[in-house]
């Protein structure tokens, strides 16, 4: 809970004492963080603590409270709120306190009730002014930055800025991009972090790592957040850019974000921030680059090339093959090699873009000549829809890979239902031609399968390898012709079913039958 700072001004030490013990001033929203037993003191402490509460009494020696109050109200160096405790109830001081603006008035002895009360009530109004405040000056700050990068500051404007932030001569000044990734609904956690509340993150992760006495200022982009770095802030941290983004970066993923910092170039007036701007959005061009880090700073790559390039033409068919073929291993050392290349050969993000976006229509292709449907796969729209969000190369990968590791299932799946439909092809075809020399390989030739694989599908759907299946038909279809037609010789039922050798025929039917041919006739007659 935030607590608001108060000091106690009294020249009677038991009071103050007194006072600090009658109330539960936490419990009020306050704390006592100094004390003084005369005006000239407080003077000094109010303009060096900058208090948000002063309880005064009037009389006192050096300076009373009312001289006090004028004083500080005049000079407007400070505005703290004032509430005056007196033993004293003449009308003149009150209407005197009343003209300087006095919170409250109280007499002694004082009440514990009613004073909690007051204190109670003035906490409410000063956490309201603060969330205005904090409003009013992010409003400010986000139309004071844009007006800078546009260009469209003027020379005063700049000044009252500078002066804002404290900026010395001879002071750097970075531009800095804080970018939270990973945040999407396709995310392994399952629940997506509110983006609204990002800028709060980064603006307290700051504060946590500089403190409170040197402004932060913020501007929203469209999917990141730009913080002006002076070097007041780096002082902290040896003048190393790299030293503070590294303890702003542990202390965002404290808060379980996975963040990138870019840096552009450092400028010396505030006047020449859009040139740190645009550097800092040319380091964005290095993320993956510099996946692992995640922080870039731009003058530290601006000397390293980048590549545009596709994939080999030669590499992506390979690719697509793989995964037609279901070869699982070499699909994920390909995937492996792919993203690596996107490091390690320094691909600008639009290429990375480009060529998975190449991958995904490859294997779309294919699911849709086997007449599968694509937008059943589940993790079709993630690796569609990333385009526009920020991601991690890492990221990246493990949704591309659950894409192709789907894709592969939905086109084994597909195989299956073509090849039983296939293998009803193949059994009709051997029905209609069992008279002719067909083999496995003649029929796999046929149907454009591997023989090795026909062989093992047939036995798999028909309990049988193929040669016995045909056997069986070439003899199921002798018998029939031995009952129809008692002049018919046995040679000539061996041609009629396919068989080219009489004595063959003879010796598979018996194996068969368990008589001969002739047997079997006779059987009949």
């Amino acid at each position: 809970m935030h607590l608001h700072n108060a000091i106690l001004v009294d020249d009677e030490v038991y009071t103050r004492k007194g006072l600090m013990k009658l109330i539960d001033w936490e419990a009020c929203g306050f704390r006592i963080v100094a004390e003084a037993d005369n005006g000239e003191d407080a003077l000094e402490l109010i303009e060096r603590i900058r208090p948000d509460l002063v309880i005064t009494d009037i009389t006192m020696p050096v300076l009373d409270g009312l001289e006090l109050i004028r004083r500080i109200v005049e000079e407007k160096t400070v505005s703290p709120v004032f509430i005056i405790i007196s033993g004293y109830s003449d009308f003149k001081y009150a209407q005197q306190a009343v003209r300087y603006g006095v919170h409250d008035f109280i007499l002694k002895p004082i009440d514990e009730i009613d004073f909690s009360k007051t204190l109670r009530k003035l906490n409410e109004r000063l956490k309201q002014n603060r969330v205005e405040y904090v409003r009013n000056e992010r409003l400010l700050t986000g139309a004071m930055i844009e007006s800078l990068i546009k260009g469209e500051a003027d020379e005063a404007f700049v000044a009252e800025w500078e002066q804002r932030l404290m900026l010395r001569p001879n002071d750097r000044l970075f531009y800095m991009f804080a970018e939270l990734n990973d945040n999407h609904p396709w995310r392994q956690s399952g629940v997506q972090a509110p983006t609204a509340s990002f800028k709060e993150i980064v603006h307290l992760a700051i504060r946590h790592e500089t403190g409170d006495d040197q402004p932060i200022y913020l501007h929203e982009h469209r999917n990141r957040i730009g913080i002006l770095v002076p070097d007041r802030v780096l002082e902290r941290f040896g003048g190393e850019v790299r030293l503070f983004a590294l303890r702003i970066k542990e202390a965002l993923s404290e808060a379980d974000c996975s963040i990138f910092l870019y840096f552009g170039t450092p400028v010396f007036r505030l006047m020449d921030v859009p040139q740190s701007y645009k550097t800092a959005k040319e380091a964005l061009l290095y993320k993956y680059i510099h996946d692992d880090g995640r922080i870039v700073i731009y003058d530290q790559v601006r000397s390293e090339g980048l590549n545009y390039v596709g994939i080999d033409a030669g590499d992506f068919n390979r690719f697509i093959e793989q995964i037609e073929e279901l070869q699982s291993d070499a699909v994920k050392a390909t995937i492996d090699s792919l993203f690596l290349d996107f490091r390690d050969k320094r691909y600008a993000p639009e290429a990375v873009k480009m060529n998975i976006h190449q991958c995904v229509l490859g294997v779309t292709k294919a699911i849709r000549s086997m007449d599968g449907d694509e937008r059943s796969l589940a993790s079709l729209e993630p690796i569609v829809g990333w385009h526009d969000l920020n991601l991690s190369l890492s990221e990246l990968k493990r949704l591309f890979t659950e894409f192709v590791v789907e894709s592969q299932n939905c086109i084994a799946h597909l195989r299956k239902v073509q090849l039983k439909g296939a293998i009803q092809k193949i059994r009709s075809y051997i029905e209609a031609n069992y008279s002719s020399n067909i083999s496995l390989k003649s029929i796999a030739a046929e149907f454009y399968i591997n023989p090795v694989y026909l062989g093992q599908l047939f036995k798999k759907t028909y309990g049988v390898y193929f040669n016995d299946f045909l056997l069986q038909i070439r003899v199921n279809e002798a018998k029939k012709l031995l009952r129809q037609s008692s002049d018919m010789r046995i040679y000539e039922v061996a041609e009629k079913v396919g068989f080219s050798s009489a004595d063959y025929f003879v010796t598979q039917f018996e194996k068969i039958e368990r008589m001969t041919p002739t047997e079997y006739r006779n059987k009949l007659l």
